[in-house]
């Protein structure tokens, strides 16, 4: 297995307890649930380093003016910091990477998917006062700064870059081929971030069969959240059963069966066919 590997099953068992009950807290904590996949997916990252990572957005925030101004302001203020003095930024190469998605892998490398790049804005720019949220483009995301009548977004991607009202229409067209719609300019809440990150780990690991390790965490982190399709107990079930675990892989398709079944009998025989076989795999 190629690193980074993953914690031992006591520790992730505590991980996965923590996790669960951060995302069903009144108030969820972004970089502490984001921290803890990272912890998931790393077991280096002990209590120790997520502190240092903790510590490290707060000294970032620090080194922001005070209060700059306004939406504009704001971004400009953090792209200056973060995206021109400390280097944070994107590249097609870090699309290849698991650590692109850990975000304690992306404040030592300085590189990252464009969520998790936004994440250390958003953090960052929290601490420091600034009213800023993520916004999920299709296709790709970004950071807003301000109200809906001033809102003013960057790319951390793009190392901050603030974007026109022009650039943002180009990149949901390009993304849809269609226009760009209100909507799509919504905050995204702690949890949806999340989720789109988990829901990047399962798509890296999906494309690489020998890291079904990874696979099976990212689904089983995503069960963890307060809303979650059904269908994710699918995926794991099918997950358990390529990794040999047979028993279990099939408990957990006759229990979706049992959930299928209310709304398509038809589907449900298929599933429990799929864990009839996954049983006689035993013998």
């Amino acid at each position: 297995m190629r690193p980074p590997y993953p914690p031992p099953p006591e520790r992730s068992a505590e991980l996965r307890r923590r996790f669960a009950d951060e995302a069903r807290s009144e108030r969820p904590d972004l970089s502490t649930l984001c921290l803890l996949v990272g912890a998931e997916a790393d077991g280096a990252l002990d209590e120790a380093g997520i502190d240092a990572a903790q510590i490290e957005l707060d000294e970032l925030a620090g080194r922001l003016p005070f209060r700059p101004g306004g939406p504009r302001s704001w971004a400009v203020a953090l792209r200056e910091l973060l995206g021109d003095r400390c280097g944070f930024r994107g590249s097609a190469a870090d699309y290849r990477r698991l650590e692109s998605s850990l975000l304690h892998e992306v404040l030592r490398r300085r590189r990252g998917l464009p969520i998790l790049l936004s994440v250390v804005w958003m953090e960052v720019a929290r601490r420091a006062g600034a009213h800023v949220y993520g916004v999920a483009l299709p296709g790709h995301f970004v950071v807003g700064f301000g109200d809906a009548e001033e809102q003013v977004l960057a790319d951390p991607f793009d190392g901050g870059r603030v974007l026109s009202a022009g650039d943002v229409e180009l990149m949901v067209a390009g993304a849809t081929g269609a226009a760009l719609h209100p909507s799509m300019l919504a905050p995204a809440d702690p949890l949806e971030v999340v989720v789109r990150i988990l829901n990047n780990v399962r798509a890296w690991a999906a494309a690489r069969p020998e890291r079904s390790d990874v696979a099976l965490w990212g689904v089983e982190l995503s069960l963890l959240m307060p809303s979650h399709p059904a269908r994710l107990r699918y995926e794991r079930a099918q997950l358990l059963v390529r990794r040999g675990d047979f028993a279990a892989g099939a408990a957990e398709l006759e229990a979706y069966a049992e959930v299928v079944g209310a709304v398509d009998e038809g589907a449900a025989a298929k599933v429990r066919g799929q864990a009839h076989a996954a049983r006689a795999m035993l013998n």
